[in-house]
Order: structure tokens, then sequence, then C-alpha cells
């Protein structure tokens, strides 16, 4: 019996999907989207020898620049002109929220609403801009550099000419991931930002599989140690549909209230405050803020001050610094970016405004008292939540060159953006199906209304 309500339940909404004119037309532009990106993906930038650089990352693809390529999706091991990925752009989104509470003129920009956020969204692209800038003319004099074992430069002309054709190249291609990803947020379904990410694990992660599987097969990796990430990557996934579906719910009563001539009776409802408030910002942003300075450590090398070698020695990846300051970075953020998306006085104020109240709990400022200690116990559990998924399996990752698509922090952004994708998918075809029963309604109210004149 469960088997056929569920097939008839699928049933249903392929029938609906098929029905829903708007919500394929979104799909098909999300997936086109898509498609553009993984074709630039593979357009390498000019004057860059793929052979010799293929070598090179090779050798270094266990170290920092594995995870840069992880959310390039593939890009900067191809040297291509995404391979700057949207780094740049979480990296200003990060300052510019940074800077959004600290400084008087931006937070007043927040509070103006609609015309404010577009401002704050300018002063992110410009930021994004010159963090591309920097960061392509990094990537450019490291490859200048860049020698392969058997000899032979990464480049083919260095000079000024390569400098600066990098630099553009690699900011077109930034800036144009950063309004596709706009696109697909306003045209499409779900965050363009984050499907951009996803697409690109999840289009490295057969070629990862397959890697780990080879690795195995030539006994590198003990078939034991196999068993443990295949357990650890179930286990984790399970864990994360567990925790991104857990909330605490707040029950919030409504007296009875005198409407014109009649009297409402009064109401309860649940304030749902999810233990995981953040989802997967924090570790993105941690391993945005921690990729910056050592990939320009890891591209110079041997052959940079000795400074930026002891940086990319002590901060490696897997290393215990690393690892602490990527916990300290993820628990960081998940108290500050709660803290902006939930503000307990603002939902204490609309309450009283309302008339609603926590049994027990007086309106006002001893509500936003109450909010903010649940709030805080909550978060302090989804940090150790997020920090534990997205260290834990970094250990075994560094220790047996794992590919880091099977890590914490990949497993938790796919699973994340995709109960996203589905659950936005779910309440388009609701709308529609709401939508089809109004019409129905007023097709047969209309009906009932000309029977008499037609008598």
């Amino acid at each position: 019996m469960t088997s056929a309500a569920e097939r008839l339940a699928a049933n249903m909404n392929i029938g609906m999907l098929a029905r829903a004119g708007e919500l394929k037309k979104r799909l098909l532009f999300v997936l086109g989207a898509l498609v553009v990106y993984r074709i630039g993906t593979y357009i390498p930038i000019p004057g860059v020898d793929p052979l010799i650089l293929n070598q090179i990352f090779q050798q270094q693809q266990g170290g920092v620049l594995g995870v840069f390529n992880m959310f390039s999706g593939g890009a900067l091991g191809r040297m291509t002109i995404f391979a700057l990925a949207v780094m740049p752009y979480i990296s200003a989104s990060i300052i510019m929220q940074l800077l959004s509470v600290t400084v008087p003129s931006l937070q007043q920009l927040k509070k103006e609403g609609e015309a404010g956020r577009r401002k704050i969204n300018q002063y992110t692209r410009y930021g994004t801009v010159v963090l591309s800038l920097a960061q392509s003319y990094g990537i450019a004099v490291g490859l200048e550099g860049m020698q392969a074992p058997a000899g032979g430069s990464a480049v083919l002309e260095p000079g000024v000419f390569f400098r600066f054709s990098t630099m553009v190249t690699l900011t077109g291609g930034t800036l144009f991931l950063m309004w596709l990803g706009e696109q697909i947020t306003q045209r499409g379904i779900g965050q363009g930002i984050s499907l951009i990410i996803f697409t690109g694990i999840v289009a490295e992660l057969p070629g990862a599989v397959a890697a780990t599987m080879e690795l195995g097969r030539e006994n590198v990796i003990p078939t034991a140690v196999l068993l443990l990430v295949l357990a650890i990557a179930l286990g984790l996934m399970a864990l994360i549909v567990f925790v991104e579906r857990a909330q605490r719910r707040i029950l919030i009563q409504y007296p009875k209230r005198q409407m014109g001539n009649r009297l409402v009776q009064g109401e309860s409802q649940h304030l749902p405050l999810k233990l995981n408030t953040a989802g997967v910002i924090p570790p993105i942003f941690a391993s945005s803020i921690l990729l910056f300075p050592l990939t320009i450590a890891n591209f110079n090398e041997g052959g940079g001050p000795e400074w930026l070698q002891l940086v990319s020695t002590y901060i490696a990846h897997g290393q215990p610094l690393y690892i602490a300051l990527y916990v300290a970075i993820i628990i960081f953020f998940c108290f500050f970016y709660t803290s902006v998306v939930f503000n307990p006085d603002d939902t204490a104020d609309n309450l009283k405004k309302n008339g609603g109240f926590i049994a027990g709990i007086r309106p006002g400022k001893n509500t936003a008292d109450y909010l903010d200690y649940v709030l805080t116990r909550l978060t302090a559990v989804g940090a150790i939540y997020l920090a534990l998924v997205c260290t834990l399996p970094e250990l075994l990752i560094a220790k047996y060159a794992i590919p880091f698509y099977l890590g914490g922090t990949s497993l938790l952004i796919l699973v994340n953006v995709l109960m996203d994708f589905i659950g936005q998918v779910q309440s388009h075809l609701f709308a529609h199906q709401y939508e089809g029963l109004i019409k129905q309604a007023k097709l047969r109210g209309s009906g009932k209304q000309r029977q008499p004149r037609m008598r």
C-alpha cells in the first residue's frame, strides 16, 4: 500500500510539473545557465601550457590548491577563464557584512529597505572587482614562476602582456559568474551562487570517486580505510539531513481580539528556530578567508619570501593550525551570520505590536532576552555540528590523500543546496496547484450564477 501511494504521489508531482509552464521555464533556464558555466570551466586562459600546468598541479593538488580547485569545479586545475570561480565575490560579501555591522553609514543603508540593499550589493560588486584583480595578478605572477619537474615553464611568453591578459580574463570570468548567479536567483529556482558551487562539486565528484577507487586498487589506500570513508560519508549525509531539518518551535499565543463587530478567538502559532540557522555559509566563508593568503603562498612556494614559505608550511591543509583556524572561523561566522539573519529585538517588537506573547515571558525586552538566550544555545550546538562535520573527515583526507570532494564541507554543500532546491520546486508546484483550484472555484461560481439567467 505504501509503495502504491508513493508511486501515485510521484505521478501526481510529475503531472503537476508537466502542467506548470512557468516552473518548466525556470528549470530550463537554470539548466542552460549551469551548462554555460560548465563549458566555461574548459576554456583555458591564453599563454599557458596545459601539459606542464597539469604536471605542476598534480604535485600540489593535495594542498590548498586542491580545495580551491573543488570550489571552482576543476577550473583551477585546467587554469580556465573561471579559475577564480565565485570566491572573490564571497570574500567581498564577507567584508561588506562585517562592515555593515561596524560602519554607521552602512547600518543606515540596511534599514532603508530595497534601495539600501541595492546600494550594498553595488558596493559588493566593486569589492569583487578589486579582489579579483588582486588574486588574478597573484596567479599570473605565480604561473610565471612555476617550473615542471622535468623542466619547462607553465607560461609560454612571460611578461607584462601575459599578466594583463590573465587579470582581465580571470576578473571577467568571476564577474560573469557573479552575474550568472544573480540571473539564476531572479529568473530560475534556488540561490544562484550556491547552485554554481554545487554544480562544480557534482561535476568533479565521479572523477574523485574513480580516483579513490584506483588508489585502493593499487593498495595506496587500505581497503579498511576506503570502507571507513564510505561509512563516514553516508553517516555524514544522514546527520546533515537530520540536523538541517531540526527546529526549536517556540509557542506564540495571541489573545482574543475585537475586529469590527466580531470577536476573534485567541490562537496559537509556533516560531520555528533552526538548529543551524547559518546553513553552509560559515564553511564557505572560512574556506574563502583561508584560501586567499594560502593561494599566494602556494604559488610562490620555493621562490617567494621566507615568511610566505613559513605560512605555507604551518597553515597547509590538514595541519593543526589550519584545522584550528578553520574551526574558529566557522564558529565565528555561525554566530555572526545568525545575528545578521535573526534579530531578537525586532522579533520581540513585532510580536508586541501584533499582540503575541510567549507564555510566562513578559512582552518587550524580556521576550527579546529569552529569544536571544534560546538562539544562542541553538547556535552553539549548530556551530559544534558544523565544525565536526567539516573537520573530522579532513583528517583522513590529509593522511591518505583522499580527494576533497568526499570531505565534510563538500557533502554539507551538496546536501544543503539540494534540499533547498527541492523545497523551492515543491513550493512552486504547490502554488501552481492552488492557483488551479482557485480558477476552478471561480469557474464553478460563475456557472452557478449564470444558471438562473438561462432559465
